[in-house]
């Protein structure tokens, strides 16, 4: 997959690997200084933790119904998962707003929508997604964003593409 950002997550939104487009789009994840001294780039850390998530993600509030909801869900389906009940915890315990919600036992399943970000190149995206898991790994689901031909969303991921070289697959943590 080169012409549509892409990036596999485990259960706990840890970026394991996302194509050069999706390593373009998700750059002020992947550049928080969070992951520089606190594991791997994790979408739910950055959001509640980072004070740059709230400008990435213009939905901020639907962003973090969103994450708390779907990691209770898997809380449900691994509650032995030591990675991430610890990543419960930390959340909880470090931020005000994680641990509002996750009083409120909301789950939440989805595998396709629409996103939206904030780039600090481009600007603001729409963006359709699509979540499909990886019945080979277990656990795994690879999220790809499909633009609409000829839209203002499609021409700022042709200027990302360009940025960021994209075309090849790259590990998450290519830094």
């Amino acid at each position: 997959m080169t012409g549509v950002p892409a990036y596999v997550r485990n259960a706990r939104f840890d970026v394991v690997a996302a194509n050069a487009l999706g390593r373009a789009l998700y750059a002020p994840v992947f550049d928080s200084p969070l992951f520089a001294r606190c594991g791997p780039v994790n979408t739910s850390r950055f959001l509640f933790l980072d004070p740059a998530g709230r400008d990435f993600w213009p939905d901020w509030e639907k962003a973090a119904d969103d994450s708390v909801a779907f990691l209770r869900t898997e809380t449900g389906r691994a509650p032995h998962d030591r990675a991430l009940t610890d990543l419960v915890g930390e959340l909880t315990t470090r931020s005000d707003e994680f641990a509002r919600r996750w009083a409120r036992h909301d789950v939440k399943f989805h595998r396709s929508g629409l996103k939206r970000l904030h780039h600090p190149l481009v600007g603001d995206l729409a963006l359709p997604y699509e979540a499909l898991d990886l019945p080979s790994d277990p656990g795994l689901r690879l999220n790809a964003y499909t633009p609409e031909p000829d839209s203002p969303e499609r021409e700022a991921l042709g200027l990302l593409a360009a940025w960021a070289g994209a075309g090849t697959a790259v590990p998450a943590r290519d830094t």
